[in-house]
């Protein structure tokens, strides 16, 4: 007899159609109690910049070793470097930001392989949901890293891209690095404006490149005409 993993379980019961009206309510509270956690968690990581990118890279990989200098570069941009909290491209862009002496901040998240929070980062929460965890990595970053990645990356990158074309991110720059990789997808989103899926505009935001000059330039040039950052302050009667 099969085992069932209670961690796929858990994560797959809110997609089995109607459940009971307490599960259902439990459901919500307990999602809702995440999305509180994570809120006075990173309320204060200051201004961000989220790198996605594959978990699957170790060290010694050139992809690695790109993600731990631009982690630095968004560090001496005066950034917060946030992503997804485990290892790989993760790991690199927190570890670059780590060792520079900027701030480094994760959204990890419970997987039936357990995921691991790497060792670079100054804060992190772990949430039960992929949902809930893509609300907090987006939320508080004003521009996005897109490195080499599988299906959850393509995931997170074409979230990022449906908020900005549907008006909900205003001005927060993309930049995908990784040029050969994603040449094949470069390729289908400029037929998508040929077909007129999509407007030439929806990609206005978006910069695909190799060069991290010109990916951190990319970024800079759009903060800076659209965006004046405001660090929030504590409230002690909060337990801030």
């Amino acid at each position: 007899m099969a085992i069932k993993n209670p961690i796929i379980n858990s994560h797959s019961h809110y997609l089995d159609g109607p459940n009971s009206r307490g599960d259902e309510f439990l459901f919500t509270l307990r999602t809702m109690i995440q999305f509180i956690k994570g809120f006075r968690k990173l309320h204060f990581v200051g201004p961000c910049i989220t790198v996605f990118g594959s978990a699957r890279f170790d060290e010694n990989h050139e992809h690695y070793k790109k993600a731990q200098v631009i982690g630095k570069r968004i560090s001496e941009l005066g950034f917060t470097v946030m992503t997804g909290g485990g290892g790989g491209i993760m790991e690199a862009a927190n570890r670059g930001a780590f060792e520079a002496g900027g701030n480094s901040v994760g959204c990890n998240i419970t997987l039936p392989e357990e995921q691991e929070p790497n060792p670079y980062m100054h804060k992190w929460i772990t949430f039960r949901h992929f949902f809930v965890r893509k609300v907090l990595l987006l939320k508080y970053s004003y521009a996005f890293i897109v490195m080499p990645g599988g299906v959850g990356t393509m995931d997170e990158l074409f979230e990022t891209l449906t908020l900005i074309q549907t008006g909900i991110l205003h001005h927060f720059p993309i930049v995908v690095f990784g040029k050969n990789y994603y040449h094949e997808l470069k390729d289908f989103l400029d037929r998508m404006v040929l077909e007129k899926t999509i407007s030439p505009n929806d990609l206005d935001l978006v910069k695909f490149t190799d060069d991290i000059d010109e990916g951190m330039s990319h970024i800079k040039e759009y903060i800076e005409d659209n965006y004046k950052i405001k660090k929030k302050k504590p409230l002690r009667w909060l337990f801030e």
